[in-house]
């Protein structure tokens, strides 16, 4: 599929799911529970404090933990949701990234990471990822996790079940190819996730992961918006979604340019799940 085709394609896809899009597959997700952590958590303590912002509405609710026990050897244990939250010590948070590799954007987004020695996940599509092979294998050297996003990013609740696995499977393969191992974590497009995509992703070893504050780069509200999202979203265990690819991205470059000095002096650890043994 051509570049500008593609977009086109993206684009009309997020109008007709802009609540799953905004929310993460809101039917399933949001249920609030009144036992979430402070949106803005520790934000404000850093020596940069900035004015408290108003919890974002993004939040969803947190699943504790991750990497579940295995229902026996060599495939996970099907989840009935997406992982959220992330467990760790401390102000631990997860910055994740969507669509790429595109040669336009993830390299200043890698080159930023690498400047504050911070890891971060990448959720790839296959059409992406084979034709630029050498940033994935980048991530790898230097100690990102790179996600399964599935081949042409579809919304799956479309799609019979021998279409998702050929979206899934043709995805980790180049991963594989390019990055040096099969993907552990698989992130449904949209955040619109199904039954099938629960039992075909723990097939494969992969956890279904979401996330607990989207950044709403997707709709390139304006830099200070994105910072603004991110930092009062900021807490421990969070999972913030942003994109690398998939439109016009130099809003998010010039984002965390801005927003990962800030959340490192205000004392969270950027980091990434641990490798799970196979």
């Amino acid at each position: 599929m051509q570049k500008d085709q593609l977009l086109t394609r993206r684009r009309a896809l997020l109008a007709g799911a802009a609540a799953l899009g905004a929310a993460g597959a809101a039917g399933l997700l949001i249920e609030g529970t009144g036992d979430e952590e402070p949106a803005h958590g520790a934000a404000a303590a850093g020596p940069q404090a900035r004015q408290a912002l108003t919890p974002s509405a993004y939040r969803l609710q947190p699943l504790a933990g991750y990497g579940s026990p295995r229902a026996e050897p060599g495939r996970l244990k099907v989840r009935r949701e997406p992982i959220l939250r992330v467990s760790g010590r401390g102000r631990t948070m997860v910055l994740t990234y969507d669509d790429g590799p595109d040669p336009h954007y993830t390299p200043h987004i890698l080159d930023t990471l690498a400047a504050h020695d911070v890891r971060a996940m990448f959720f790839v599509c296959g059409e992406m990822a084979v034709e630029h092979k050498e940033l994935l294998a980048r991530m790898a050297d230097e100690g990102h996790v790179v996600g399964n996003h599935t081949w042409t990013h579809p919304l799956l609740t479309q799609l019979g079940r021998a279409e998702i696995r050929d979206e899934m499977e043709r995805t980790s393969d180049v991963i594989e190819d390019a990055y040096g191992e099969r993907p552990q974590w698989f992130r449904a497009p949209y955040g619109a996730w199904n039954r099938a995509a629960f039992q075909l992703g723990a097939e494969m070893g992969m956890e279904p992961m979401a996330w607990t504050v989207d950044s709403t780069d997707w709709m390139t509200p304006g830099t200070s918006t994105i910072v603004d999202r991110v930092e009062s979203g900021a807490g421990p265990g969070v999972v913030v979604l942003d994109h690398d690819a998939g439109g016009d991205r130099s809003q998010s470059v010039r984002a965390i340019r801005e927003y990962l000095p800030y959340l490192i002096d205000s004392g969270y650890h950027l980091t990434v799940p641990p490798r799970r043994r196979t």
